[in-house]
């Protein structure tokens, strides 16, 4: 199946390592352009060689994704190198597990703007070239927990629905544009940050590492843990231009998991 995302210039969020990194890979082999960014230099740099080994065209900026002026910078080299960006998928490390009498407030502001505020900057920074285009897409990576609370994960329980009521709103607004939102909702995908999780169940359980994997992939339908690169093709296809007709959407990538009707 043709997607259509040949010569589309990209932008993956925290795509060094993990899902980011999957998806960047995932478009390098439509043979997009692909801009990544996150904290570390020598990450990036492996990350973008994988994305041209897949077929891509790879752009490495660092970025800490909670200063506006970063983010600005990102998009502004996506610019210069391939003309703007048509494609945005937003992604970020979760915020650290905890309940709620461990969260002190600067916890909480962090997490904003990890989570939720950079959703917001790197959207208002690429929508006027896909306003001038009339055609994009955007695909927030939010977490199963934006539509089922996950134990243990109060903020990210707390901020990951907020950006899925950004983007329904945002669908609502920029649609007669071209341009479609569309959120990705992962439940548990095998990744460094399910290790982090695995290890903090272990600590309050004394379960050991290994039986908390086996315990979640058994609580799945499907009998086991998603994969990064599954994950990645389901935003392939959301960004692709097969998916005109979808937005407003969040899509659960669960294996059945999550209980709600919609």
């Amino acid at each position: 199946m043709d997607l259509g995302l040949q010569g589309k210039s990209v932008l993956v969020v925290a795509s060094s390592t993990g899902l980011g990194c999957a998806i960047a890979v995932g478009f390098g082999g439509e043979g997009a352009h692909v801009t990544l960014c996150a904290r570390s230099e020598q990450t990036l740099a492996e990350a973008a060689g994988l994305v041209e080994a897949a077929g891509g065209e790879a752009n490495p900026v660092v970025c800490d994704i909670t200063d506006e002026r970063a983010i600005r910078n990102v998009v502004e080299r996506a610019d210069d190198r391939f003309g703007g960006v048509d494609v945005l998928v937003t992604n970020c490390g979760g915020p650290p597990p905890g309940l709620f009498e461990e969260v002190g407030e600067a916890a909480w502001r962090q997490a904003f703007d990890q989570v939720f505020l950079s959703v917001v900057r790197f959207t208002q920074a690429v929508l006027p070239h896909m306003k001038e285009k009339k055609w994009g897409r955007i695909v927030p990576i939010v977490s199963i927990s934006a539509k089922q609370p996950i134990e243990n994960l109060l903020v990210s329980n707390t901020l990951r629905p907020g950006i899925v009521g950004l983007a329904k709103t945002l669908a609502g607004e920029v649609g007669r544009h071209g341009i479609t939102v569309n959120c990705v909702a992962p439940s548990y995908t095998r990744t460094d940050r399910l290790q982090e999780l695995a290890e903090y169940r272990s600590e309050k359980t004394g379960e050991h590492v290994d039986q908390v994997f086996d315990n979640w992939a058994a609580g799945m339908p499907v009998g086991r843990l998603g994969k990064p690169e599954e994950l990645a093709d389901l935003v392939l296809f959301l960004a692709s231009e097969k998916a005109a007709f979808l937005t407003g959407n969040t899509v659960a990538f669960d294996g059945g998991s999550s209980k709600g009707l919609f």
